[in-house]
């Protein structure tokens, strides 16, 4: 896969982009910044749209707020109002979802930096949070240095440091903190039983352990190196 040139991603973006519901997609472009690092190319609101990748469409994406940022030294994309993604098969088929407070997409590396709360859901609905989180999509993995709570049908798993597949199918954890089992009745936590949902953390609990145990240990999540890639965009049509 190989990125679209810039000019074409924000002349393409900046006609076609189109919301799916709320409220008319705006943009706002820039032809000549002064400085790439800090003033956005373009600048779109209220997006909603598939991304194709190799001739198949297997993202779908939607934000309050999409920067691009194409005249940096390292162009990127920002997300600073949130991102939802999800991902399909090529048969269309759900296969993840990621939401994240935050969202950084670096181009040239095809690399996504999420940021804040961020959750993820994979095919068998089990549940990752964690605070930062890149994906790799050169590499077709996913991982992070922070602290990640695991949220499965049959235990509650903990630890820190995590790298799985782009799916979320199959992970490790490096250092894992904790395993905690979960009863289970007809294939599924009892929801009803006080012990095991008191044991799932919320977001913000999640934010304070890894506070907690940064302060005890930080490392900082490698860089992968420039891929030859390329990703297309298809904006949703408004509904008639």
């Amino acid at each position: 896969m190989r990125l679209l040139p810039a000019a074409l991603v924000v002349a393409s973006a900046a006609m076609a982009f189109v919301s799916s519901g709320c409220g008319e997609t705006r943009h706002s472009y820039v032809a000549n910044a002064s400085d790439g690092e800090t003033t956005p190319t373009m600048t779109t609101v209220n997006v909603e749209t598939y991304i194709s990748d190799s001739g198949y469409t297997r993202y779908h994406l939607s934000t309050p707020l999409w920067q691009m940022f194409e005249d940096a030294s390292e162009p990127f994309w920002r997300f600073p109002d949130g991102l939802d993604l999800e991902q399909y098969d090529l048969a269309m088929h759900p296969q993840a979802t990621m939401v994240s407070d935050s969202a950084t997409y670096f181009s040239r590396k095809r690399l996504w930096r999420l940021d804040g709360n961020v959750v993820m859901v994979n095919t068998m609905r089990d549940s990752f949070l964690t605070h930062q989180l890149f994906w790799d999509q050169t590499r077709r993995r996913v991982y992070s240095d922070s602290f990640i709570h695991i949220v499965r049908s049959d235990r509650i798993i903990e630890g820190y440091g995590f790298e799985s597949n782009e799916n979320m199918t199959s992970y490790t954890i490096k250092n894992p903190t904790g395993i905690i089992p979960v009863e289970r009745r007809d294939n599924k936590a009892d929801e009803n039983d006080s012990a095991a949902i008191g044991r799932r953390r919320s977001p913000e609990e999640i934010a304070a352990r890894q506070a907690s145990l940064d302060s005890a240990k930080k490392s900082k999540p490698k860089q992968p190196s420039d891929p030859d890639g390329a990703m297309s965009i298809k904006p949703i049509q408004p509904a008639k």
